[in-house]
């Protein structure tokens, strides 16, 4: 007979199945809540991001610990560490665009008289 997995890893299971979820939906929706919904994971203070980050962040802790007393690998500690400054990073260039997302999600549904202008995608390679 199996054991069953212990309540973190359940937790862990369930909230990657809701993130599929989620995306399945934003997939789904009309432009206003889909930026509602993209506001909401990026907010750099309770956002998804934001938890994800942290989550990284004390995995770094606690494989350094691990990697300090030989049960892990120094290399494993040292991903998980740029994995997480990256991450921030990350959370910090999205969160110029926060505005922008409530904005567009508290526009009413109805169409406008003049369709907004579609901007220019620009690609910026990072060096």
């Amino acid at each position: 007979m199996s054991h069953p997995a212990p309540y973190p890893v359940r937790l862990a299971d369930e909230i990657t199945r809701q993130l599929g979820q989620l995306a399945d939906h934003l997939s789904q929706l009309p432009p206003p809540q889909a930026a509602q919904v993209i506001a909401r994971v990026l907010d750099p203070d309770a956002g998804v991001l934001c938890g994800v980050t942290h989550l990284v962040a004390t995995g770094s802790v606690f494989s350094k610990d691990q990697a300090e007393r030989g049960a892990l690998p120094g290399e494993l500690w040292l991903a998980l560490g740029r994995a997480s400054n990256e991450l921030h990073d990350i959370t910090l260039h999205l969160d110029e665009h926060q505005d922008t997302l409530k904005h567009v999600g508290t526009q009413p549904a109805t169409t406008a008289a003049k369709p907004p202008a579609p901007a220019p995608l620009v690609i910026r390679r990072r060096r």
